[in-house]
């Protein structure tokens, strides 16, 4: 099966490099599209369009212009990373608007290999939530606008599946990056920990939260993911080469929470592709910690650490309540390292069988694009843990994860999506997976409706 697509960013960045595109024809067509979609999307919190044209003149103007893996590609950047010369504001009206001195360093990675930030991205208010809204609006689903991207990286996600950039910054901290991927039909990678630079609000949320891709292809990912990591081999992706060991689970982490059976099915039907592909494929259920308290724990001291400092009277009544259980946390001291040392313990023990394991990405369809903070907490926190269960763990643990899709709900037409997970240093063998799953079945690059990018002008001859 084929499908109508964008150019990926490897193609520009490819044509970029031999002289056949510009990089500001490039970014005028990036600009182009944000300007004819987002206005029904609110995908962009700040779109830097004369800065972008500026940044992409100077791209074409380095003399490692050939060498440059992301040559003139155009990216969004989140809003909870600094971008220099423009306010970092986590989707808040209580943090200050001033402009950052410098770059993140994965933003500063990112352009160092070319890549040209032409816009950032909502989130919702301190990335708390798996949907994406704040006072500065409601970021909506490309594939169906009455529903959420997902969160807390929906901007970003909602800007590459519509077509927009081909590339998103994400980061993660309880599922912010498979989440919105699942919602929108990217392929979105979770690094493990300490492979790409964290430095996400007061302490990573405990260290749960990684940087890491949003794409519309593995290549693609892969390719981000590798800039991000200063990792170029991570960039070379090939299906594997030997059978692995595959464990599918569709059971819930979340007591009393089960998913539809579409959503289990995609799981089942992603094993059994590999199992035909030749891989040695069981049902097999990860020890999910039976006392989820060590994981929200974490969740809401490290919210109520990013809030310090903050006047929380402008804090959305969701968040603001949010932070207050973590500020209960932090009084009484219930952030353990060794529950996490446990869990990963039982972890050694069951990935000693397994290579990989399959789990479905969410539960549900992905739910309304709503206010969500300004909701009753138990309401939000319901409708996160019903729809989006099976990322926390893998946050907890510190292990890489990511989401691909696998094919559309046929009640909803949102996309369906599985994930795929491997222990400490298994990000190679994800891609390697999720490529064999995109050859075996390929999915659509962006959103019904997005129509592809017309090419950026050729340079003449």
């Amino acid at each position: 099966m084929s499908f109508p697509t964008t150019p990926t960013a490897a193609d520009i960045a490819e044509r970029v490099r031999s002289g056949a595109l510009r990089p500001d024809d490039v970014v005028r067509d990036a600009l182009a599209r944000i300007t004819a979609r987002d206005d029904r999307l609110g995908a962009f919190q700040l779109v830097r369009a004369e800065k972008a044209l500026a940044e992409a003149g100077a791209v074409a103007a380095r003399a490692d212009l050939a060498r440059l893996p992301l040559a003139g590609v155009p990216v969004a950047v989140k809003d909870n990373v600094a971008v220099a010369g423009e306010p970092m504001r986590h989707g808040s009206w209580a943090t200050p608007d001033d402009p950052q001195e410098t770059d993140h360093p994965v933003v500063q990675r990112l352009r160092d290999a070319g890549a040209v930030v032409v816009g950032i991205t909502r989130a919702p208010e301190l990335c708390v939530f798996g949907a994406t809204d704040s006072a500065f609006g409601i970021t909506r689903n490309p594939w169906d606008l009455a529903r959420t991207p997902g969160g807390s990286s929906g901007g970003s996600a909602a800007a590459v599946a519509s077509g927009m950039v081909p590339l998103g910054h994400a980061n993660d901290g309880m599922g912010s990056i498979r989440i919105p991927a699942a919602c929108c039909g990217l392929v979105g990678i979770k690094p493990g920990s300490g492979v790409v630079p964290a430095g996400l609000g007061a302490n990573d949320w405990f260290g749960m939260a990684e940087n890491g891709p949003l794409a519309t292809t593995v290549s693609d990912a892969a390719l981000m993911l590798s800039v991000m990591a200063a990792r170029p081999d991570l960039a070379t992706v090939q299906q594997p080469q030997a059978p692995m060991r595959v464990a599918v689970s569709t059971r819930s982490p979340v007591a009393g929470v089960r998913p539809d059976r579409h959503h289990a099915a995609a799981a089942t039907g992603a094993a059994r592709l590999l199992a035909q592909a030749g891989h040695h494929v069981a049902q097999a259920h990860p020890p999910y910690p039976a006392n989820p308290l060590p994981v929200l724990a974490r969740w809401v001291a490290g919210t109520s650490h990013d809030a310090d400092g903050l006047d929380r009277a402008r804090l959305d009544p969701a968040v603001r309540r949010h932070a207050a259980l973590g500020d209960v946390v932090r009084r009484r001291d219930y952030v353990d390292d060794r529950q996490r040392a446990s869990f990963r313990h039982r972890l050694e023990r069951f990935f000693a069988d397994v290579d990989v394991l399959v789990t479905p990405t969410l539960a549900t369809p992905p739910i309304e694009a709503a206010r969500w903070g300004r909701r009753r907490w138990p309401r939000v926190f319901s409708a996160n843990a019903r729809y989006a269960p099976y990322a926390a763990p893998w946050n907890f643990a510190g292990y890489p994860a990511m989401s691909v899709p696998a094919g559309v709900h046929p009640h909803t037409g949102t996309p369906l999506a599985v994930q795929l997970v491997a222990p400490d240093g298994g990000e190679t063998l994800l891609l390697s997976v999720a490529a064999q799953l995109e050859q075996l079945a390929p999915w659509a690059r962006t959103a019904p409706g997005s129509d592809p990018a017309p090419p950026a002008q050729e340079q003449s001859a």
